[in-house]
């Protein structure tokens, strides 16, 4: 498996003719509009620190609006800062969170949930197209009940998974039931769940606590923010002391407004399903594109702004030579193609015809 390390400046995505959209990862995108209005709007005079503020107070509320629920809702700065304090929160140092073996949490954040948790291990299991099963849990918590093995305590889902599918509500219940049978809390890592309400079309509510989700890690930065995400404990017993652990980890802004206010911006007129939806119909294009080049091989079903596709090494090598950014060590192999909310239709199309000029194929 190759190694690629994540750039660390511009590269040109249009054969060096200038900056501009690439797949590589969705974090590429900029704020949207939308956000940058609310951002502006709360740097209008001067304001309360560390959260005390109308701009949070506003924007956790209506959060509370669009789940259809009374919970607590904290802002933290990042998606690692989120899940670990999360799962934290969630279980002792001996115990174990379930997860996938291509979770997040357990391939991509230098092990700040066992760090945070005191040590809390990561139980990983496998599964097709990127999901825990109840049968995977079930085995997983019964494998051992003696004292020398971690207590299982907290199954965590990826929605979307790591490899673009998506949970359908039944399943987050079957998985949710089969925790509740065995004692164990349901956590979501929602990075990218704007991306699978879109895809579904249900309410938030349904995919998170009417199915038995206890808390949920909701991505704002793939939606357009500039840096924030949402912690959300439907059960606010379990947020007891969380305040705490955000302080503790750095995670306390003084100027706790300019992390709330752009979610105002994104929440309102249902800009961030808007935003998810397009990401997910780019996504939708460029798999029909490829779809049409026979040589180019699918790897799981694209439901929602991720594609995965085996690419020739020489499709490959003559897409980096031409400036295309994109992944091949995320997930289960092959390449990774992000659509950000800012995606357009145009580069799609440039990818497509540059992916022809290297096949010296015509395919439309």
């Amino acid at each position: 498996m190759s190694r690629e390390v994540a750039p660390t400046g511009f590269a040109p995505s249009d054969g060096g003719k200038g900056d501009g959209p690439q797949f590589a990862s969705d974090n590429y995108a900029g704020i949207c509009p939308e956000a940058v209005q609310a951002l502006l709007a709360a740097n209008a005079g001067q304001a309360r620190a560390y959260g005390d503020d109308e701009w949070t107070r506003r924007a956790a509320d209506r959060l509370r609006e669009v789940f259809e629920t009374d919970c607590d809702v904290y802002f933290v700065f990042n998606g690692t800062a989120a899940n670990s304090l999360a799962l934290a929160s969630l279980c002792q140092s001996y115990h174990g969170v379930v997860c996938h073996q291509l979770a997040h949490v357990d391939t991509d954040e230098c092990g700040a949930p066992e760090f945070f948790s005191n040590g809390a291990k990561l139980l990983a299991v496998a599964g097709e197209q990127g999901k825990l099963t109840p049968r995977a849990i079930a085995d997983t918590v019964t494998r051992r009940a003696d004292i020398h093995y971690p207590k299982p305590k907290v199954v965590t889902l990826t929605q979307t998974t790591e490899v673009g599918t998506v949970y359908e509500v039944d399943e987050i219940r079957a998985i949710a039931a089969t925790a509740r049978h065995h004692g164990l809390r349901v956590h979501m890592d929602g990075a990218r769940f704007a991306n699978a309400v879109a895809s579904l079309g249900l309410p938030p509510a349904d995919l998170t606590w009417r199915a038995g989700v206890d808390v949920l890690c909701f991505g704002g930065t793939k939606m357009g923010l500039p840096v924030g995400e949402a912690v959300l404990f439907f059960d606010r017993a379990l947020s007891e002391d969380f305040a705490y652990r955000c302080k503790q980890a750095g995670q306390l802004a003084s100027k706790m407004r300019y992390l709330s206010a752009p979610w105002l911006g994104i929440l309102e007129n249902g800009v961030w399903l808007r935003h998810a939806a397009h990401a997910n119909a780019m996504a939708r294009r460029l798999a029909a594109g490829l779809a049409r080049r026979p040589a180019l091989t699918p790897l799981f079903p694209v439901r929602a702004n991720g594609v995965f596709v085996e690419l020739p090494v020489a499709v490959e090598q003559g897409l980096r030579a031409r400036g295309w950014l994109f992944y091949t060590f995320i997930g289960a192999g092959g390449a990774r193609l992000m659509c950000g909310w800012d995606m357009t239709p145009a580069t799609v199309d440039r990818f497509l015809a540059d992916i022809d000029v290297i096949m010296g194929a015509g395919h439309a």
